[in-house]
């Protein structure tokens, strides 16, 4: 069970000082029982952990991919914290939410190589705990970095881990310039598949 916080009120806002003062700070799992597709981001934005609702940046695309891939039937606006109502959807399609360092930091270019490095080596046995068909990893660089994999590419791996079925996905950041919304929904929505949940729609 996840220790997510329901949204507490809308249209919040925060200034860059006060965003930098959760710099470090932590977001709890998103765990559903059973989670049948673990997608894994890099490590929790500041608004994010501001807000305790995971990939809360305006601007990221992560929940409109979700949308358009089918994987969930609303659009999600985790922008002021989650709202029961999308808690509990996300809950009841499986989809368990983490991320590969802990700690918040402005960008996830901001982290070390060494704590990538070192979250990788621990990360086979949270899978295992958790116990998914399908972990997707929301970025092919951090992934190369933290599983010594440095010509990974993006999609299946060839080695599962912790049991589980391992994908490497487009990071959902507006950052990244290389794949549109369509493509992160084409890609997710693949995982999902092989993740035994059934979607809804077409990728447009």
């Amino acid at each position: 069970m996840s220790d997510v916080r329901p949204r507490a009120s809308a249209g919040i806002s925060f200034s860059r000082a006060q965003l930098q003062a959760f710099t470090g700070g932590t977001i709890p799992d998103l765990l559903p029982d059973p989670t049948r597709l673990l997608l894994v981001g890099i490590n929790p934005g500041l608004r994010s952990v501001a807000v305790q609702a995971h990939f809360a940046p305006r601007g990221n695309r992560f929940y409109p991919a979700l949308y358009r891939a089918g994987i969930v039937d609303r659009l999600i606006d985790a922008s002021a914290g989650f709202e029961l109502a999308d808690l509990a959807h996300l809950h009841e399609r499986g989809i368990g939410i983490t991320c590969l360092v802990a700690r918040a930091s402005a960008r996830a270019s901001d982290l070390d190589p060494d704590e990538l490095r070192t979250a990788g080596r621990g990360f086979a046995d949270r899978v295992a705990a958790i116990g998914p068909r399908v972990v997707a990893f929301l970025g092919i660089g951090a992934y190369r970095v933290a599983f010594d994999a440095p010509h990974a590419t993006v999609g299946r791996q060839p080695v599962d881990l912790g049991g589980a079925e391992t994908w490497v996905v487009p990071n959902p950041s507006g950052l990244n310039r290389h794949s549109t919304t369509g493509d992160l929904a084409r890609a997710y929505r693949e995982v999902a598949a092989r993740a035994g949940i059934t979607l809804v729609g077409d990728v447009g």
